[in-house]
């Protein structure tokens, strides 16, 4: 599975490759086109999503955001425990289970996250890390439409993430699955507001600065280490 996986990345990557233009960044040959998209995600996240998100931080009580950011919170650790058993973390993947089991029993289908209080660590694991975890190459960088930051492992990932393993998507009624997807982007927007922005603190060039924080904190997660991205900016990296 893996070689075919490689395989299909490396004709990606070619086909991307060969309509357009490279950049200094040999991780980034289509920086234009990234450029691109990251400045209509720019405009989409300023004109439509943080209002949004500001709209439901204001009507939702917080008590009631933080059940809403657990539940989504259960359903995740669903895919971390598989990725944990398919990279070989045994031990990690027992915990994690044991996470999913306890807080969708006594935490009332994952609205309260009694495993955190008993000593089970959340743990953040996807299938682009398993990629990454048995070897298969990052490929090039790419900003996607909404979503942001990825690599091709990490589009691939995510692709077999939400066809394979997120319960979400695995819900037959389509608007309620539609419905589920938009509360959970919301939800993690609006827990993001109150965040400080590096970003808008500093004269930078806010793309190299995401895409170098992307590199590092997907590095840092593949090696099992701490996240790094910019706080107000870490939703586009989910």
């Amino acid at each position: 599975m893996l070689k075919k996986i490689s395989i299909m990345l490396s004709m990606l990557t070619f086909m991307l490759l060969g309509g357009c233009a490279t950049s200094g960044d040999q991780r980034d040959p289509i920086e234009g086109l990234n450029r691109a998209i990251y400045n209509f995600n720019e405009g989409f996240d300023r004109m439509v999503f943080k209002p949004v998100a500001k709209g439901y931080q204001k009507v939702v009580p917080s008590p009631v955001d933080k059940g809403v950011t657990n539940f989504f919170g259960n359903l995740e650790d669903v895919v971390t425990t598989v990725n944990d058993l398919l990279q070989f973390k045994i031990r990690q993947g027992g915990s994690d289970a044991a996470r999913v089991l306890i807080n969708s029993t006594i935490g009332l289908l994952g609205l309260f996250d009694v495993a955190s209080n008993m000593g089970f660590e959340k743990h953040d694991e996807d299938f682009g890390q398993t990629l990454g975890h048995w070897g298969v190459g990052a490929g090039p960088y790419l900003v996607l439409p909404i979503l942001g930051p990825h690599t091709l492992r990490h589009t691939a990932g995510r692709i077999v993430d939400a066809n394979v393993f997120d319960p979400i998507y695995h819900i037959d009624h389509i608007p309620t699955r539609n419905s589920m997807i938009g509360v959970k982007a919301v939800d993690q927007r609006a827990d993001l507001l109150g965040a400080s922005s590096v970003l808008e603190e500093a004269a930078l060039d806010r793309y190299n600065f995401i895409k170098e924080s992307y590199f590092q904190s997907r590095e840092n997660a593949i090696g099992n280490g701490e996240l790094t991205f910019p706080e107000e900016e870490s939703f586009w990296s989910h």
